[in-house]
Parts: structure tokens; sequence; C-alpha cells
């Protein structure tokens, strides 16, 4: 494969052969049997983990690189492999490989007083580029779900996760071979050369039919504003956990703790902590000791600092930043009402939980706001594809279009309608 070329002519020519590829390679996936994708499925997973020693030292090669050129700690999480996440992209393939074929499934199906007989059944999409950085996980996620759902993928991987990402592919590719399905069905774009975007926004001559960006707020907004070709993607995650005053305190400690901390570099991490203000004197300081405890930075309105003097004073920004680090930003709020205000203000659109025992407060919450996931006393880290039980996901969408959340197999598809008659026409 190319590190390098030399010129945008020869990287809009190696593009444009990548979708040709692509586009005769998901023929084949749209008819493909679900026996043999699952073989395939099957088969990429073994090959992760008898390829293992060579995937870590790959990624060894990526972490030499990102720590000399001092990455983000949040960075290098996503980054970094060691055996049990080379287990769980292997569950991932494994669990994707256990769902239904999603292709030609009966969505719904009714009969016409004319006699005819209408379905609606589940199609692919076509060739899907999904252009990620720091995340080497998503070259097997985003690889098998498109073949789950019938969809060939170009991947475009950031500079940072070069050798991993190509050690993953070279396992996806093995699989698909041995089940006889076409290896140009998962491609990997063989250049670190930013043009390569580029071409992959314009559509590749007509061969790319979806494009997923998965990375930071920079990158998706030049996808989001270049594209050619629609989009399935969120700006960042601004997530908030609201305690209510009818929060069982344990519960409050343990998700608030759990929504921030488990690892603060993901989309699903919560970044800001609100506290109904009636449950100031029973549910806040023990919340922020345990955010402490945990190490912590916390950033708080000005009655929060004054009873808490280890927070320091919240600025307007706060509110508004996707850390992606140990800091959250905490407010009191007058009940479900502000809470529900202060998110419709800030939030990008993610991912939301309420801590409460009140059905009417939760019922509010869960209608009023418009977020791609809302959360009933659970973790915000349960944003997540395959906790979601489907396998794994390309990514959580916070549009409004076609997919939504979680970015599994049956978003990945779209329908068509199968009309069947005995010689009905229409007057």
């Amino acid at each position: 494969m190319l590190d390098r070329v030399s010129n945008s002519a020869d990287v809009h020519d190696i593009m444009l052969a990548l979708g040709k590829k692509a586009k005769a390679a998901a023929k084949v996936l749209a008819t493909a049997d679900g026996s043999r994708k699952n073989q395939a499925l099957e088969a990429m997973a073994e090959c992760l983990w008898a390829e293992r020693d060579n995937v870590l030292s790959e990624n060894e090669k990526d972490m030499v690189a990102a720590r000399a050129g001092d990455m983000a700690q949040a960075f290098q999480d996503r980054l970094q492999l060691d055996e049990s996440r080379i287990k769980a992209m292997m569950a991932g393939l494994q669990d994707i490989a256990a769902l239904d074929n999603p292709v030609g499934a009966v969505m719904a199906e009714w009969d016409r007083p004319n006699g005819l007989h209408i379905e609606r059944v589940r199609t692919p999409l076509g060739v899907i580029g999904v252009i990620f950085e720091s995340r080497p996980n998503v070259t097997a996620d985003a690889g098998g779900l498109c073949l789950k759902s019938g969809n060939a993928v170009i991947l475009r991987g950031g500079s940072d996760s070069y050798h991993t990402s190509r050690a993953i592919h070279a396992c996806l590719v093995q699989g698909l071979e041995k089940a006889g399905l076409p290896g140009d069905a998962i491609q990997i774009v063989p250049t670190t050369d930013r043009a390569a975007v580029g071409e992959m926004l314009s559509g590749l001559g007509g061969n790319l039919d979806v494009i997923v960006p998965r990375g930071g707020r920079s990158l998706v907004e030049r996808v989001q504003a270049e594209a050619r070709v629609p989009v399935f993607a969120h700006l960042e995650g601004l997530c908030h956990v609201y305690i209510d005053k009818s929060a069982d305190l344990q519960v409050a400690i343990d998700v608030t703790v759990n929504s921030k901390m488990r690892r603060t570099g993901i989309c699903g991490a919560a970044e800001t902590l609100l506290l109904d203000k009636a449950a100031k004197d029973t549910h806040l300081k023990p919340i922020l000791e345990a955010l402490r405890t945990a190490k912590c930075e916390i950033r708080a309105d000005g009655t929060i600092v004054g009873i808490f003097p280890d927070a320091s004073e919240a600025s307007e920004m706060d509110w508004k930043t996707e850390y992606l680090d140990s800091i959250i930003s905490v407010k009191l709020v007058d009940g479900v009402d502000g809470a529900i205000e202060h998110i419709s203000n800030y939030s990008s659109g993610h991912t939301e939980s309420i801590i409460a025992e009140d059905a009417d407060s939760v019922d509010k919450f869960m209608a009023e706001i418009d977020s791609a996931i809302l959360l009933h006393n659970a973790s915000t880290q349960f944003a997540d594809g395959g906790e979601f039980g489907m396998g794994a996901e390309i990514g959580i969408a916070t549009g409004k279009m076609h997919a939504r959340g979680p970015v599994g197999v049956e978003q990945l598809t779209s329908f068509k309608y199968r009309v069947r008659g005995n010689g009905q026409t229409r007057p």
C-alpha cells in the first residue's frame, strides 16, 4: 500500500478506483446469503485473535507517535489497544453475526381494496464511506456492520491510527475471502494524504452513497459542510445528567460518577451535571465528594462554589464544552423544568439522563427533551450500539433524518416497496 502519493491527480485516480471496486462489491453483497456473511464475520473475529500480537505491535507504532506528538490523553485512550479491547472487537463481530439478516426483511405489509399486496422491504444503502480519527476499533465495527447490512465500505482512518487500522483491515479481508465474498467489500484508503477525504466528500464519481464521520468537531463540520452525499453524524457529545429532588441518593452518586469517569474520552461521557435546587441540602455534597474522590475537576455555579469550595467557578463556555477529560460542570436548576431549559439551550442532542423516582418528572423529561438518547436512572455511558444489543455501531447520529442514535445494521439499510397484483389496472 501507498503511504504518500505524488500529487492530487494520483489521489483522485486511486480514490476513484476504490469507489468503482466498492460499487462492484456492493452488488455482490446486496444478494449475498446471510449465512455466508456470518461465516465471514466469524472468520474475521478468529483472524483478529490469531493476529493479535501483530495488531498490538502495529498499535504500539501508532502509540509511540501519539506520545511523541503529545496527543491529548482522551485521544490516546481511544487509540490504544490491549488484549481486552481486541476481545471486545471480536465479540462485536460475533454479536453482529448473531443478529438477524436485515436485508430482505419485511418491515410492513398490507392489502389494498383492489387486491394489491404491498410490502416494505429492507435494502442496503450501497457503498458507505467512513472517515475516522484515533479509533482503530471503528475499522472492525464499521466493516462488520456494513457487511451484515449488505453494504460495501471504504474506510479512511486518521494518520494517528494508520498502522493499527491496516493490521485490523487485513483480518477483515481474510475473513471475506475465506467466506468466498469479495475482498473489495471492505477497503481502506491506502494514503494518509488529506486530499483523499476531499475525494470521498465529492462522492467518488457517484460511487459513494453515504458518509459517516467519527472524529473531532473540525472533521465533522468539514464533512457536513462539503459532502455531496448524505451524512450520518454528530458534532459532539455534550451530554447531561439531571438529578431530581426525588432521586435515590446512592443511585445518583453511582450513575453520576460512572457517567463522567468510566471513560472520559468517549462521546457518551457526561459533561454537565444539573441538580434540582430542592435537593441541594441532601444530594449536592455527597455527589460532589464522590466526583472529587474519583479525581474529577469540578466547575460550578457561584452558589455551589460557596457550598463546596473545592469547585472552581464555571464560565459560560463551560456549559458549551465537551471536555473529554476528568472535568465536569455543575449547575443548580429549578427542578425538571430548569433542567429541560438548560439542556435545550446547550445540549448537542446526543444523550441525557434523569435520575429520579418521581414518575411525572421522568415523563416530562422524556417527552420534552429532543436528544437522540434519553435514559432514566442509568449512566450516559450506555449510549453505545453494543449496549443496545446492536452488536456494534458505526457512530451515534444526532440528526433527525433516517438514522438517529446508534447507527447499527438496521440504520445502514433503506427500503423499497414490493407490490404484487393479478392484473390490476388503474382507472
